[in-house]
This record gives structure tokens, sequence and C-alpha cells, in this order.
């Protein structure tokens, strides 16, 4: 499976991202500082920016990314708000945003080694789109991990989960309450800009 390697800090920088973004609030890079700003983006060159950010928070490749486009553009509502709603309903971007992994290159990672299950079942697909209802818990094989042990019990971290996820207080399974909304979706994107993009 393709993977972008590039350095978060680097690619943060260029996309004009915070690394917190991603999950990384303690990243920070020195390099050339005062550096001397690009000339003016195109507009195009704005459009492709704000979909190369969805890529790079999601870890979405263009050819996955495309399809969603598809999608989106065929079901009923606004496009760039139904492209956020289903790169948000990822697995793996769930799985992070219910505080099981510290960031989404990790939480893609537990997944792809069949860590969670999705209404009792094992999923290993980091793309998998929950739905409404679905019930997403640590295996019991894993629970053993020290990945998940520090999750429960007097010293588990404190996290802020969106309004449309649910976590029972000191266990490993979340649900899915039901679909989330865009102005609910956190990811500083202006979506508009993409379906201009891809409308060309």
């Amino acid at each position: 499976m393709a993977k972008n390697m590039q350095p978060i800090t680097k690619r943060c920088k260029a996309l004009g991202i915070s690394p917190a973004e991603m999950g990384y609030a303690k990243k920070n890079t020195n390099r050339n500082p005062g550096g001397q700003m690009r000339k003016k983006k195109s507009e195009y060159g704005i459009q492709l920016n704000e979909k190369q950010k969805v890529k790079f928070i999601y870890g979405i490749l263009e050819k996955q990314f495309h399809s969603y486009y598809e999608t989106a553009a065929a079901a009923p509502g606004k496009t760039g708000d139904n492209l956020l709603i289903t790169v948000e309903r990822r697995l793996d971007n769930v799985v992070y945003r219910l505080g099981f992994a510290m960031t989404r290159r990790q939480a893609r990672q537990l997944v792809s080694h069949a860590h969670f299950t999705v209404n009792g079942k094992k999923v290993n697909i980091p793309s998998y789109l929950v739905k409404a209802g679905d019930v997403i818990e640590v295996a019991e094989s894993s629970r053993s991990s020290e990945v998940f042990k520090r999750l429960v019990g007097q010293d588990a971290p404190m996290f802020l989960l969106p309004p449309w996820l649910e976590r029972e207080k000191n266990t490993l399974k979340g649900t899915v309450t039901r679909l989330p909304v865009r102005e609910e979706i956190d990811t500083p994107v202006e979506e508009h800009l993409i379906v201009e993009l891809y409308s060309k």
C-alpha cells in the first residue's frame, strides 16, 4: 500500500496548517524560520492547496480521494459538505476521534493490524466508512497491549469527543450515535475551493 512518508512538520508548513491538527501538539520546526515568502499563488494553486490539505490530514491518496469526490457529487446536498462528512466517517479517523490513537497515522496502523472490531466483527480496512449506530471496540485479544491499557484507569488521558460520537467512560468502546454535520468538523479547509477545482 502506498504511503506518504514526507516529514509532518515540513508538509504542514507547506500547506499552512498546524501540526496539532495532525495530533502532533509539540512538533515544531526551526528550519528557515524567517524564510522568504513565495510569490502569490494563482487561483488554481489556492484550490489545489485546499485539496492537498484534506488528503494530507486524513492520509488519503489521489485515486481514493477522487472516488470520494465522485460519490459526494452524486449525493444530495452540498458536494463540499458531503466530501468532508465522507472522509470524517473513515474508520481510522473515528478511532482517532474516539481517543484510541494519538494521531491518524497511528490509528491507520492500528486498524490495519486488526486491533478493532465494528459491531463485533474485526475490520482491518482504515478506509471503512462507519454508519450511524456502529459500535467500535478494541478487540479482546488486543486489550492487554500497552497502547490500550493506558487509555483506561485513573491515569487515562482526557479527550474531547465530537458530538456525533460517544465513548463509555473507562472502556475501550465507542459508538457512532449519528453521522456528523459540516459544522462539527473542525478540519481547517475551505471545501468549496475543492469543488471549484473539480468543476473546471
